[in-house]
């Protein structure tokens, strides 16, 4: 379909949070816009709106309660979204993250939008810990919702693909494997040489289920033989998420020494080129950007062999990979890549190469434009 026949075609991206569009759907949106088509945003009010607005997007806010499964609160997302397809009439509604892919298709099903794309970035804290109560109203919730005749579901890695057949999380011919969102390895240099003391950074929302307290228990330990090393996380607080750290608890963190919060920054690119481990001891990932962002920075990374992280990160290969929740082996992991530094040098020049080769953005944007001319579009 060429540019003139799409002059008309609307679609729209449905998104938890602003600065999530900005970070991963960005480019996405860009690229369509630039193939012709019309671009409509819909997300809760934040930051980051005032960015999708300067480049020219057409954004429209809804409510959105960003905690757990309150039908109250999350109905009232769901009749927004109805409104605003009702009204805009896109041609394509793309979800990105749970509740807009849950709420988002059943509105689009109800207002006769005809196709639907919709991101699982990962399963999340739904399906993490020992929430069995929780993990049966998603699964079901899923099994109802995520219901359209004309729906891709896009998914990060191979195994939450395995867990959508085994539970039946919506129809098998609809699941497609696309890797991440991508990464700009043109705004990332690798550094051959750090000086300073070393840094291990985290860059992360502040969220328990990133393993945010392991991070800080494990910075602990290898400041009782490493005091030199400085141990950064980066990020916002996220306050609606059952397992948000708060302001307080990571203030606390900081007056014991061992991590600094500088909280949620736009300079990641230059903070990544200063430091020489990177670490996500993450419970479950979708496929993990900061990852991504990393390895293109030439960074080995210490991440929990989990889902998505180890769909990055080959242990011994690139980084290293270590047990969900094990303070321990995050710190002797951690250790042994300050304490062999050409190891880690070779480690962070072979993550840049797979990023180059796997994630780069230009390659994962094409598979998702791909989609949209696939459903007729």
């Amino acid at each position: 379909m060429n540019s003139a026949t799409k002059a008309h075609v609307r679609i729209i991206y449905v998104v938890n949070q602003p600065a999530f569009f900005v970070s991963h759907r960005m480019a996405l949106a860009r690229r369509a816009r630039d193939e012709g088509y019309d671009v409509s945003v819909i997300t809760p009010a934040g930051l980051g709106v005032e960015i999708i607005q300067s480049a020219g997007f057409d954004w429209h806010p809804m409510r959105f309660d960003a905690g757990g499964m309150n039908p109250l609160r999350d109905f009232v997302t769901f009749l927004d979204l109805l409104s605003l397809f009702r009204r805009l009439k896109p041609a394509i509604v793309h979800n990105v993250t749970i509740k807009p892919v849950l709420y988002g298709t059943f509105a689009a099903r109800l207002a006769g939008i005809p196709r639907v794309i919709n991101a699982v970035s990962g399963l999340g804290y739904l399906f993490t810990g020992q929430r069995v109560m929780v993990r049966l109203l998603a699964i079901t919730l899923y099994r109802l919702l995520m219901r359209h005749p004309n729906m891709r579901v896009i998914l990060q890695n191979r195994e939450d693909m395995a867990q959508f057949r085994h539970y039946h999380l919506a129809p098998s011919l609809s699941l497609c494997l696309i890797r991440g969102s991508g990464v700009d390895v043109s705004n990332f240099s690798p550094c051959q040489a750090r000086s300073g003391p070393p840094i291990v950074m985290q860059v992360s929302r502040m969220v328990g289920d990133k393993g945010i307290r392991e991070f800080v228990a494990a910075a602990a330990m290898v400041h009782a033989t490493h005091p030199q090393t400085r141990f950064l996380l980066v990020g916002p607080l996220y306050p609606g998420n059952p397992s948000a750290l708060s302001e307080d608890e990571l203030r606390r963190a900081e007056k014991e020494g061992h991590v600094t919060w500088l909280g949620p920054r736009s300079d990641i690119a230059d903070l990544l080129a200063q430091a020489h481990v990177f670490c996500l001891p993450s419970y479950r990932e979708g496929l993990p950007k900061a990852l991504l962002e990393a390895g293109a920075s030439g960074l080995p990374s210490v991440t929990t062999d989990t889902s998505g992280c180890r769909e990055v990160i080959r242990s011994g290969v690139n980084g290293l990979l270590v047990p969900v929740g094990n303070v321990s082996a995050l710190a002797e992991a951690i250790i042994w890549l300050l304490d062999e530094p050409e190891e880690s040098r070779i480690m962070g020049m072979r993550a840049r190469k797979e990023v180059e080769q796997y994630f780069s953005l230009d390659r994962i944007i094409e598979a998702q434009m791909a989609l949209y001319r696939e459903v007729g579009a």
